[in-house]
């Protein structure tokens, strides 16, 4: 670029800023020079600000765009004051469960403080462990989709079938392995930049270690609650974090290979005192100025990014119906119960408190809501009732301990093929019907069924109980769908 466009291009961020700014209260401002003498010192002096670049994690979060935006104007105060600011690197992984209203927020957060255009900012993603440009209208890849299905649905099955919903386990695993390689790419990054509070830390590490376990992978050498141990226990669980599901090589390799840095030097900035306390406050800024685009019920309700409310309501009910031999309709009622317990303890305003119940409550809906919770997870993780179901059981862990007893609750009709389903599990011959069939109420392939039966269930107890912030509390669970009662070899029992 010539240097009347970089002139005119400098013109342009800085007349964003004094914008941006005109949306900052005085006490914004003032976490906003509070984060600026932190970024500086950590880069070791104002000199060296331009050769600093910082990790921004994206996820279309109500605290990840506000976030954004602060960084943004410590960016171009500096650059404003200085030769040169800090590098930005923004990045976001691509999840079968990533909702497109967080993917057109991250879109318009990143059109507001112009960062398409800007060289000193990266704006990434990472499909199926490919770095690309971000793109808010791509779809996950073909690839990306099974790849993140396989994984969700091998970690969730390593848990006692009686034990905490932890379901979805998964997500903490390829977010971590996400952090470890993007902090890693392109002569990588000095420090990653969060505002997650201790407790949200706290509960990103404990679900990252169950997840490891479950993967087969080491406990953690130490005791750990916040992310200044973050990169040391990514270090510790490898680039790989499913290799021990999975053949050699079955996995796609982090690419393009050439631009990964073989050591890491990222470093951790806990930036979450700095934020206005008063939510109210940030929505000016976060509405008119960013254009995002909340679900405050679900903000609100759960700090689980991995599952959407209607899946994780849903699977309540089929928990409910089908493991406890209840009705579909209380375990909804517990887990809006439940839900309304933990937001009057946070004092969440009480028109959320009556949004919860008009969405779970209403008899009207009931049916309804779960038909389009059954489509959304058939959409969203590529996962059938049957195979919901079949999760809520984890049937095939511990050489198919449980298994007897999910045909019995399930599937009657396959008992008597129940010697040729352990057969196939130790990898002996059986008939292409039993075979067929436990793809189909799984969604897994024969040989991963085989490799689960001979892993043992990891129980919560093994890797540390959770508070408030656990899965299970925060909505961590699962779901099945009406009107697919029949499956290819056996009864589906319905729920009463």
């Amino acid at each position: 670029m010539t240097s009347t466009h970089d002139q005119a291009m400098n013109y342009v961020y800085q007349q964003m800023l004094q914008r941006l700014l005109g949306f900052f209260s005085r006490a914004e401002r003032t976490a906003l020079q509070l984060l600026i003498q932190r970024l500086v010192m950590s880069a070791g002096g104002l000199e060296r600000i331009g050769e600093y670049k910082v990790l921004s994690i994206q996820s279309g979060s109500r605290d990840s765009c506000y976030t954004l935006a602060l960084l943004r104007a410590a960016q171009l105060s500096i650059a404003g004051r200085a030769p040169a600011t800090f590098q930005l690197r923004v990045a976001t992984l691509r999840l079968n469960g990533t909702a497109s209203a967080a993917l057109e927020n991250i879109h318009r957060s990143c059109c507001a403080l112009f960062l398409y255009d800007d060289p000193r900012v990266e704006v990434l993603m990472v499909d199926n462990r490919e770095v690309l440009p971000f793109n808010h209208l791509a779809p996950i890849s073909e690839a990306g989709r099974e790849s993140n299905r396989l994984n969700l649905l091998m970690v969730g099955h390593r848990r006692a079938w009686d034990g905490p919903l932890d379901l979805w386990d998964d997500g903490y695993l390829a977010t971590g392995e996400f952090y470890g390689q993007i902090a890693r790419w392109n002569q990588g990054v000095d420090a990653l930049i969060s505002s997650d509070t201790p407790r949200r830390q706290k509960q990103f590490l404990e679900g990252l270690n169950r997840a490891a376990a479950k993967a087969g992978l080491k406990a953690p050498d130490r005791h750990e609650t916040g992310y200044e141990c973050l990169f040391t226990r990514l270090d510790e669980l490898g680039c790989d974090c499913y290799r021990e599901f999975y053949p050699e090589f079955a996995q796609a390799a982090w690419r393009p290979a050439e631009h990964f840095e073989a050591c890491r030097r990222t470093t951790f900035i806990d930036i979450h005192d700095m934020l206005v306390r008063n939510l109210e406050e940030r929505w000016p800024l976060l509405t008119d100025f960013l254009g995002f685009q909340p679900d405050e019920l679900s903000a609100q309700l759960s700090d689980n990014d991995y599952v959407s409310l209607s899946i994780s309501a849903h699977l309540r009910g089929l928990q409910a119906c089908f493991v406890q031999g209840r009705r579909y309709e209380e375990g909804i009622d517990e887990y809006l119960q439940r839900a309304l317990v933990m937001m009057r303890r946070k004092h969440v305003p009480e028109r959320f408190c009556e949004q919860a119940v008009e969405t779970f409550a209403n008899p009207m809906t009931k049916t309804d809501q779960r038909a389009l919770a059954a489509a959304e997870a058939q959409k969203s993780l590529g996962l059938s009732e049957a195979q919901l179901v079949c999760l809520l059981f984890a049937p095939f862990v511990d050489n198919g301990a449980v298994l007897e007893h999910f045909l019995r609750q399930c599937h009657p009709g396959m008992l008597v093929a129940l010697p040729d389903l352990h057969r196939a599990m130790q990898g002996g011959p059986a008939p292409e019907q039993v075979l067929q069939w436990m793809v189909d109420v799984s969604g897994l392939p024969v040989s991963l069924i085989g490799t689960l039966y001979r892993m043992g269930p990891v129980v919560r107890n093994e890797v540390g109980a959770l508070g408030m912030g656990s899965a299970e509390e925060d909505g961590q669970a699962e779901f099945v769908e009406p009107g697919s009662e029949t499956t290819v070899a056996g009864e589906w029992s319905t729920c009463r």
